[in-house]
């Protein structure tokens, strides 16, 4: 049970991912996952890519509180999502407020532009996307980065490999400035435990 939270401190999961990592048995997982959801460490949402799978992750406040075995410094992050206009953009700018190592962003699609509520939510937390431009991850990544995906869709679409995973919700589809809020907060909060990191 510390080692699923240890996985979840860093980035979410579904439980295939999680039976693979750990090479357990998926009964046993149910089990102990059954546990960590009964005493409130352990929640779940659908994905908002394929809707069929679920993924797991810390609940709230149990970030940062558990101690946590510390990452290899990579030589960059970056952050991945589907159109590269809006979480992406935003996970990477709060990564370079928060660590020394390089941060960098892209998309598996990239859009046109980068989403004008992305820009006012940056504005209101004093985060500049002003230079900040949709790119392909192609043109991005390089060896050595660790990539972490900001996106369900972006994730899906990579498959597991070496990356982590952060289930954030699409602020566009609400298209509110909560919504943009509520993103902008929970990559916030993701970036400032993993960086210490």
């Amino acid at each position: 049970r510390l080692r699923i939270a240890d996985i979840l401190s860093a980035g979410d999961a579904t439980a295939s991912e999680l039976a693979e990592t750990l090479a357990m048995p998926s009964n046993l997982l149910a089990h102990h996952l059954k546990v960590l959801r009964g005493v409130g460490l352990v929640v779940s949402q659908p994905s908002q890519g394929d809707r069929r799978r679920r993924y797991l992750q810390l609940a709230d406040g149990v970030f940062g509180l558990q101690p946590v075995v510390p990452f290899a410094v990579p030589a960059r992050v970056v952050f991945v999502c589907t159109a590269n206009s809006a979480r992406s953009h935003l996970a990477a700018a709060l990564w370079r407020r928060a660590s020394r190592i390089p941060a960098s962003s892209a998309g598996t699609h990239p859009g046109d532009q980068i989403d004008p509520g992305a820009v006012d939510v940056a504005a209101r937390h004093n985060v500049s996307l002003a230079q900040a431009r949709p790119r392909g991850l192609k043109q991005v990544l390089r060896d050595g980065d660790l990539l972490i995906t900001v996106c369900d869709r972006a994730h899906e679409e990579l498959g597991v490999g070496d990356q982590l995973h952060w289930s954030v919700a699409d602020p566009a589809t609400t298209g509110t400035p909560e919504g943009y809020e509520t993103a902008f907060a929970d990559i916030e909060r993701r970036v400032l435990a993993l960086a210490p990191r």
